[in-house]
């Protein structure tokens, strides 16, 4: 039983192996490969903290699931994701997440958190008080919706009173959580290490406008009316866009801001508790809604994982040591 879960090294003297899975989207799909070459090695994690798809993804796991899991992954492809989408008008985000819902219920429905054989956390945020809400018992599929909500794209997910929305709004990396369930030795998968352009301060910067280009016209403004055309379709350009200029569109403004946000709270949070060995797929070039680049990002996943085994043995190692 979860709950029923010890603090403390296993009777065989071997310490208790946790892991926390980072959120990220569609990188997350590198969670299955971290998996498979830990299993494979022998490294079975006794206690799994996610957030967002990592939660999914170590929900699944947890329940014996991340073979069909992967299947799934590994089968989408842009229509299909498309299709998965319901979106809607008028909710408190694009997608309601009926079908994605639908989905994990095909091979979860009926599991409770408490009841999984290891113990299992899904992080989420409270809307509106920005508190961290650690999902601990309840049902799992519930839980793993309210993770993953990520604002403007999914509606949050009311569970126990709370409006809930995803938690690597607070937490992209939850080692604190798999510390506090019992975890002896932390092993963290960080989906955001490899990003591109990780931020600085850049201390002097001009605040002047770029120069506005304003391309000829065939009528010269002769009048104050004409004048006054010339004048609003200035306006016009500088509100659309100019094609010399590139504009950042919507879709790429939420991308990027969700982007610096886990990068700056993840670089934050694991500095103020490190983690015993910290996994880094090389997904720079993985965009967070490439979900049909499953089986590319797996292997990425796997080769990350195979890097840190020598890591990962030497942390078991001293962690048996000084118990």
């Amino acid at each position: 039983m979860n709950d029923a879960s010890p603090v403390g090294p296993l009777p065989n003297g071997r310490p208790k192996l946790g892991l926390a899975l980072g959120g990220g989207a569609a990188r997350g799909w590198a969670h299955i490969g971290v998996l498979e070459v830990l299993t494979q090695a022998g490294y079975i994690p006794d206690v799994i903290a996610g957030t967002s798809i990592g939660a999914v993804v170590g929900g699944c796991y947890t329940a014996g699931k991340l073979p069909q899991l992967a299947e799934f992954a590994t089968s989408l492809t842009k229509r299909r994701v498309v299709g998965l989408m319901d979106f809607h008008i008028g909710g408190a985000g694009l997608i309601g997440g009926g079908r994605l819902k639908r989905l994990l219920e095909r091979d979860l429905a009926g599991e409770r958190i408490e009841a999984l054989p290891k113990r299992f956390v899904a992080i989420a945020t409270e809307l509106g008080t920005g508190h961290e809400i650690w999902l601990t018992h309840g049902p799992l599929v519930d839980a793993l919706s309210a993770s993953y909500a990520l604002p403007g794209v999914f509606d949050p997910v009311k569970l126990g009173g709370r409006w809930l929305m995803d938690g690597a709004l607070v937490n992209p990396v939850p080692v604190t959580a798999a510390r506090a369930l019992g975890a002896d030795v932390v092993i963290c998968v960080n989906l955001n290490s490899d990003l591109a352009g990780r931020g600085t301060t850049i201390q002097h910067h001009a605040s002047d406008p770029d120069p506005e280009i304003v391309p000829e016209l065939d009528v010269r403004p002769t009048s104050r009316w004409l004048g006054g055309i010339t004048g609003a379709a200035r306006r016009m350009r500088g509100l659309v866009g100019r094609p010399s200029e590139d504009r950042p569109g919507l879709a790429g403004v939420m991308i990027d801001a969700f982007n610096i946000t886990q990068d700056r709270i993840s670089r934050s949070r694991l500095a103020g508790d490190p983690p015993d060995v910290m996994i880094g797929p090389k997904l720079g070039r993985m965009g967070l809604f490439d979900f049909h680049r499953a089986e590319e990002t797996i292997e990425l996943g796997r080769q990350a994982t195979r890097r840190c085994l020598d890591d990962i043995e030497a942390a078991i190692a001293g962690s048996r040591i000084c118990a």
